[in-house]
């Protein structure tokens, strides 16, 4: 599959490029972005490098389809979906930046990424799977915000660097309202 730009009114989602490279190892130092995503830990500037030159094979293989988030020239985050399975499901993942955080970025790019994802010129997605490291409470507010439903607990079933975790799984359908629903995880 080709790569594809998105675009919002303020952001810019595209491939990541060596001179992304200083941006992705700062902001992967986050403890929080190292503790809630597979990135490895610690986060050290090759993995960077590997990430930059690894995406534009990915996105041809169609299974794995990431974008660095831009606002103008600053790198702010990532997002993608993850486990495209051919058959109508994929998994959205995203991280921001922690000087990035609380400006709606993550929320604006993710509309367009969903959008993009659900439409038959798109990726034509019937059910896209958010999935989170049980208590990634940021993470989940944000999908909840995004109309993601949430589904359960999945015991030990996130598998990553740091070995495994109790993971919360979220699903939105393309026929989905995309309003936000009562999660019992967060509104408890």
């Amino acid at each position: 599959m080709d790569p594809v730009i998105l675009r919002t009114p303020r952001l810019a989602m595209t491939l990541p490029a060596a001179g992304d490279v200083d941006a992705l190892f700062e902001a992967c130092q986050d403890a929080d972005i190292q503790r809630f995503t597979p990135i490895p830990s610690p986060y050290r500037r090759s993995d960077a490098e590997a990430f930059v030159e690894r995406v534009p094979r990915d996105w041809e293989s169609g299974v794995h389809l990431t974008w660095v988030i831009r606002e103008g020239e600053r790198l702010i985050g990532t997002i993608g979906f993850y486990r495209v399975d051919g058959k109508g499901s994929g998994e959205i993942g995203y991280w921001i930046a922690p000087d990035a955080r609380g400006g709606g970025y993550l929320r604006e790019a993710a509309q367009t990424v969903i959008d993009w994802g659900f439409a038959p010129d798109g990726l034509g997605l019937v059910r896209i799977e958010w999935r989170a490291v049980a208590g990634n409470v940021a993470s989940a507010r944000a999908a909840r915000a995004l109309g993601f439903r949430y589904e359960g607990l999945l015991r030990q079933a996130l598998v990553g660097p740091r070995g495994r975790d109790d993971g919360w799984i979220a699903g939105l359908l393309a026929t989905d309202d995309r309003m936000p629903h009562p999660w019992p995880v967060l509104d408890a």
